[in-house]
C-alpha cells in the first residue's frame, strides 16, 4: 500500500463541527483529536461505543465504558461562527504586520474562524525548533 503524504486539514482541534452523514447525522460537538494519517477526527459526544475494561487499581469495578470513536473527516463540516450552520472552509491571505499568513474563513458568511491561524507549524513537545 502506498504511503500518503500528510494533508493540511481545514478542521482543527477545538473546532465546533456537525456530523453530516452516518448514524450520528445532525449532532454537533467539539473536535477532541485528529488522526491525520487516517483522516479521522474524534468528536465530543459523537459515535459513542462501549469499551470493556479489565479490573485494575484505577478501575476496581471494571465493566463497560462509553467513549468516542473516530469519524472520517469527510463526514463532518465546520459550524459557521456567525450563522451557526454548517459551512465549507476557505483560506485567504491575511497581510498583518508584514507577514503573509493563511487565515481560515467561513464560505457562507466570510467570517474569520480563528485569528491566530497561519501556515507556521508549531513544534512538538520535546523537540527543538530550527529557529
Amino acid at each position: 500500500m502506498a504511503k500518503r503524504t500528510m494533508h493540511s486539514s481545514r478542521i482543527r482541534r477545538g473546532d465546533l463541527v456537525m456530523v453530516i452523514s452516518g448514524a450520528d447525522k445532525g449532532q454537533q460537538g467539539r473536535v477532541l483529536r485528529l488522526h491525520t494519517d487516517d483522516r479521522m477526527v474524534v468528536v465530543e459526544g459523537v459515535n459513542l461505543v462501549y469499551r470493556h475494561v479489565r479490573r485494575s487499581q484505577q478501575n476496581p469495578q471494571g465493566g463497560r465504558v462509553r467513549r468516542e470513536s473516530p469519524v472520517h473527516i469527510s463526514n463532518v463540516m465546520l459550524i459557521d461562527p456567525e450563522q451557526e450552520v454548517p459551512t465549507r472552509v476557505g483560506r485567504v491571505v491575511s497581510d498583518e504586520a508584514g507577514s503573509k499568513d493563511l487565515a481560515r474563513v467561513a464560505r457562507k458568511s466570510g467570517a474569520a474562524i480563528d485569528a491566530d491561524s497561519g501556515t507556521k507549524k508549531k513544534g512538538r513537545k520535546g523537540r527543538k525548533s530550527k529557529e
